[in-house]
């Protein structure tokens, strides 16, 4: 059933999905794609700072931006003239000032070296101020820096009150910007309104917009007819509006490429997941589908080369593909195999796994030397 889904999403046959995905499994690569990547257009800048024409880099910028912690190539690939050395030091430091680390200064620079030369206080500190006063931390910016050129009256207050229609309060707001921050470069009458309208039109009531737009804010970039396309994919894997898993779901198949759903279709079947234990896990755990490919292959080995289970057993346990191996799998492993199952006898160990009990050092009687010390 997942296959069919793929196939009127992917608007391919199904044998070449299966074929595509067995060869995939078979460590080959039947797809090639080139996804051009759009460049992000000068508009919402300033008209008073241009970037430089397309020239040989300008020594000096390129040496200021190799001070901040850009790449020589990064450096002499962007477009962009620094003339005020001093007010881009000012721009930085108003930076930190707001929290920034030298990392996400960095980070901030090599993205968007073009803000180096605003006005600080006139163009950057007011944008600042906003963030701040509705709690998100403007370091979170880093990630999306171009947000910090966007006018503040026309574009990034606007999409706020925007989000305000939906998000109801000023704390839901700051959750759902804080974890995608990008949502925030979105048109409002081109993107955003369409896909609300899009969402109420397929049966989604506001609060469920709502309750998508805090899972994954990113959602409100979807165009109308790959919402269209979601909902005619999910109906058809089982899945109603109501359902606790829908909106979860809904995230997941917009988020998945064509390249990218065949791709980990496969990764899957090369472990021997059939198709039908593939699609109930993913009705119960959606976000199974968003876990990187090596990461799956990591899990599955430890589950059936050391655990020793089956992997009928794994995927009937969807949650445990979502968590990390490292930071829950192994450590609950860890404690139920060797801490656990010894508390009757030896409840202290309990305790110190637990951090119950502080660590004394070890006895004098305790200390063995495997070479004789010289007189």
């Amino acid at each position: 059933m997942l296959a069919n889904v793929c196939r009127r999403r992917l608007t391919i046959p199904l044998s070449p999905i299966l074929a595509a995905a067995a060869a995939a499994a078979s460590g080959k690569n039947p797809i090639h794609s080139n996804h051009a990547r759009a460049l992000l257009s000068q508009s919402y800048y300033s008209s008073a700072v241009q970037a430089a024409p397309d020239r040989e880099p300008c020594p000096t910028t390129v040496s200021y931006l190799v001070s901040c912690g850009v790449s020589p190539a990064v450096a002499a690939a962007r477009k962009v003239r620094i003339r005020d050395t001093d007010r881009a030091d000012a721009v930085r430091a108003l930076l930190r000032k707001y929290g920034f680390s030298e990392a996400d200064i960095t980070r901030t620079v090599r993205l968007d070296p073009l803000l180096l030369t605003f006005d600080p206080d006139r163009t950057i500190r007011p944008k600042l101020d906003f963030f701040v006063s509705l709690g998100i931390q403007p370091r979170l910016l880093a990630t999306e820096p171009h947000i910090l050129a966007r006018s503040l009256e026309k574009h990034i207050i606007p999409c706020i009150e925007f989000f305000r229609t939906i998000l109801r309060t000023d704390d839901n707001i700051r959750i759902a910007v804080s974890r995608v921050p990008r949502a925030l470069m979105t048109d409002i009458e081109s993107t955003m309104r369409p896909a609300v309208e899009a969402f109420l039109s397929h049966g989604l009531s506001m609060e469920a917009i709502a309750k998508l737009l805090m899972i994954h804010m990113g959602m409100i970039k979807t165009p109308p007819e790959r919402i269209r396309e979601a909902f005619h994919d999910l109906k058809a894997l089982g899945l109603r509006v109501t359902d606790t898993g829908f909106l979860y779901g809904f995230r997941v198949i917009c988020s998945l490429r064509r390249e990218t759903m065949v791709r980990k279709v496969a990764v899957f079947k090369s472990f021997g997941v059939s198709e039908s234990d593939l699609f109930r896990a993913f009705k119960t755990q959606p976000t199974i589908l968003l876990v990187g490919d090596e990461t799956i292959k990591k899990k599955f080995r430890f589950f059936l080369d050391v655990m020793k289970l089956e992997i009928a057993d794994v995927m009937a346990q969807p949650l445990t593909l979502a968590l990390s191996l490292e930071k829950n799998i192994m450590p609950r492993v860890f404690s139920e195999r060797y801490v656990l199952r010894h508390a009757k006898d030896v409840p202290d160990v309990v305790k110190a796994f637990e951090g119950k009990i502080k660590f004394q050092g070890f006895g004098e009687s305790e200390v063995r030397t495997s070479v004789p010390l010289n007189d």
